[in-house]
């Protein structure tokens, strides 16, 4: 089982004074960390016009994560697909791809905030068919020659050819957890991602659909599983949740309003507990714990995002969380 973190959204929290610029330097320090521990991954996030910063930007991202790295596989996780250009994201997705010396990953979702469809003037009942295309038109872009390609949602010649190419194949992952969402990716993506809501069963139970989708409709080729957890490694029990509560509890109130296009003053008493009892903290022996049993409900062959960036709580204590997750964690599903 693969082993890397995230998710980067370069929040601002309200109680944090320091600058933007210092906050986007916070994610280069931590990418570089995330390399030198010998993670397999680090990903960045996308949201709009969210008042605290939320990152947006996420190509730009990438390709100084790209720059920063060496070894570490990079990924969206999520890019909102519909919100897109097809094409612009074609060549600046190729254009990290080959900074980071193929170690793209391009993670997309439908999307669901109603605000971010409507600022960008997308209709929000077109998303699943806008994904579907947006995914033709990047492989299509990436292939050798002209498009060939007869775009739905862009007014772009199947005659074009799109720059620049990859030098080999960027792998797409979708997200979602619904079925239809699932059975998807499992036609269409190279690669799915389980959102941190789904139970360890619930996860499975997903895995299985995906290999019995691809069985029975004949579909070759790899597919690799991903699933976000959020969690921290600390001395104890105790001092991991401290470490993580406040940005991962600010992070979940500010997802609620994302998905729900409402304001949300605060968390519930058991929404709190919810999100204690789901998350994977402690020492590290505790997040072997609990890491292994997905491996025992999924197999080796999962790639695991624990999800330690968590925003305001300090760039020192997640630096030393990502160096014990290398050095005292990933040796134990080696």
């Amino acid at each position: 089982m693969e082993i890397g973190t995230g998710l980067f959204t370069c929040q601002r929290r309200p109680d944090d004074d320091r600058s933007m610029s210092a906050i986007y330097d916070e994610m280069l320090t931590l990418g570089r960390a995330i390399d030198d521990a010998g993670l397999a991954s680090a990903w960045v996030s996308e949201h709009h016009f969210a008042d605290d910063g939320y990152l947006s930007a996420t190509m730009p991202a990438l390709g100084a994560l790209a720059a920063e790295t060496e070894r570490v596989e990079l990924g969206t996780c999520i890019a909102l697909a519909p919100l897109y250009d097809s094409v612009r994201l074609a060549e600046d997705a190729a254009t990290v791809d080959l900074l980071a010396d193929g170690r793209l990953t391009l993670g997309l979702a439908i999307g669901s905030n109603p605000e971010e469809f409507a600022e960008f003037g997308v209709p929000r009942e077109e998303r699943v068919e806008r994904m579907a295309d947006a995914t033709d038109l990047l492989r299509a872009a990436w292939s050798e020659g002209p498009l060939d390609y007869d775009a739905q949602f862009h007014d772009v010649s199947p005659d074009a050819t799109v720059t620049p190419k990859p030098d080999s194949e960027i792998p797409i992952m979708y997200g979602g957890s619904a079925k239809p969402a699932v059975r998807r990716a499992a036609r269409v993506a190279d690669a799915w991602c389980a959102p941190s809501a789904l139970s360890i069963e619930g996860v499975r139970k997903r895995k299985e659909d995906i290999e019995r989708v691809r069985e029975e409709e004949n579909i070759d080729g790899d597919f690799q599983v991903y699933v976000l957890q959020h969690g921290f490694v600390g001395d104890s029990k105790e001092d991991a949740w401290e470490q993580m509560k406040e940005g991962y509890l600010y992070i979940q109130r500010r997802y609620a309003e994302i998905f729900s296009g409402e304001e949300v003053e605060e968390l519930s008493d058991d929404r709190r507990r919810e999100l204690k009892d789901q998350a994977i903290f402690g020492t590290p022996d505790d997040v072997i714990e609990g890491l292994e049993a997905y491996r025992e409900a999924l197999g080796d062959d999962v790639h695991f995002v624990f999800r330690t960036y968590h925003p305001g709580i300090g760039t020192e204590a997640m630096v030393e969380c990502i160096e014990r997750l290398g050095e005292e964690v990933v040796p134990a599903f080696e």
